[in-house]
């Protein structure tokens, strides 16, 4: 029973020095960081075998939907700025920047301007 408490702890502990790194990252996690809490919570439910895999698979699909995102956003800056250097994760988050897009979201913003107020005819402004 005591080596079952060591574990669980040590795995615990790993878990946190694995979320506190890649906090800096942008990109999200893959196999290891979805697996590890994956098998944590498969392991209270007594099927730690089964939620490592399946968190190892949501982790891989998360990364790679990101990926693809990121290279379609390098796509639309490329066509926007030819001749661009840097990564396809360089474009993509100045892309980002240029068009002020909520993260995890491929839709370009609207263009509509907002509309001034109209002035009435002989009143000066100061």
């Amino acid at each position: 029973m005591r080596l079952h408490r060591v574990m669980t702890l040590g795995l615990a502990g790993l878990m946190a020095a694995t979320v506190g790194t890649t906090v800096v990252q942008a990109e999200p996690g893959g196999c290891l960081k979805y697996g590890a809490a994956g098998a944590v919570g498969g392991h209270l439910a007594n099927h730690a075998v089964l939620g490592a895999t399946a968190g190892c698979v949501t982790g891989m699909y998360r990364r790679h939907e990101y990926r693809k995102e990121a290279r379609n956003k390098a796509k639309l800056y490329d066509q926007e700025h030819p001749g661009a250097k840097g990564t396809y994760e360089q474009k993509a988050t100045a892309y980002d920047v240029e068009h002020s897009t909520a993260p995890g979201s491929t839709m370009a913003p609207s263009n509509a301007q907002p509309q001034q107020p109209a002035s009435p005819q002989g009143e000066e402004h100061l």
